[in-house]
């Protein structure tokens, strides 16, 4: 039996790129269904000066590009590359950019009962093809419900601080190890891949790792 190996998935659960990069990711693992990977996911904020209630999402659209023209602009290779792939992203449709924060909690917490990864399939869904607003705490327990997490509970822990300070000190960490953008993976704890990147690159990074593994 192949060792794991640990990929460290860097991530944002609002990046167009890390919705992208996770699918092109799960290509590549479900057409090698021996791979070796155990992977962890780690937070990262992408606007991490948001509102802690979150912002209009024209108001941040203006803010962060000029406007509606100028997000277009912005947004166009993702929206290509999203279509050209098969997954749907309604961006008419999102009303709010959150901070995801609490979002992030919920992937903590959901790694505690080995769900992580389920968790962050969900909120993926949830803000990019349902469009809801992944910043509301009924929304995250909503999600919470769905992957089998005890919804009560999760409220509970988000009317409170509860692994905040964490969070935050795991976002920093990744900075200070010379993280910029996501999603970053680093494979082994040694070789970071940033970007989202097609399923080749992965087939070849199993073969690579299940070689070595058997020479």
């Amino acid at each position: 039996m192949t060792e794991p190996v640990t990929l460290d998935i860097i991530s944002d659960p609002i990046c167009p790129w890390c919705y992208i990069g996770k699918s092109q990711l799960d290509c590549a693992l479900a057409a090698a269904p021996d791979h070796p990977f155990a992977i962890q996911w780690h937070p990262f904020q992408l606007n991490p000066d948001m509102p802690r209630e979150g912002m209009d999402r024209r108001d941040y659209l203006a803010g962060k590009f000029g406007g509606q023209k100028g997000a277009v602009q912005a947004y166009l290779p993702v929206v290509e590359k999203a279509e050209a792939l098969g997954l749907k992203i309604d961006f008419e449709g999102m009303k709010r950019t959150p901070n995801t924060i609490d979002a992030h909690r919920l992937i903590h917490w959901a790694g505690i009962e080995s769900k992580q990864t389920k968790a962050v399939d969900a909120l993926f869904h949830a803000y990019f093809v349902d469009a809801r607003d992944i910043g509301n705490h009924d929304v995250l327990g909503d999600i919470a419900d769905g992957i089998g997490l005890d919804a009560s509970l999760v409220l509970k822990l988000l009317s409170g601080d509860t692994d905040v300070m964490e969070i935050r000190a795991r976002d920093t960490h990744s900075r200070e190890m010379g993280v910029t953008s996501v999603p970053t993976f680093v494979v082994a704890g040694q070789h970071a891949v940033p970007g989202a990147q097609p399923p080749e690159l992965w087939a070849r990074v199993i073969a690579e790792l299940q070689q070595q593994t058997n020479a």
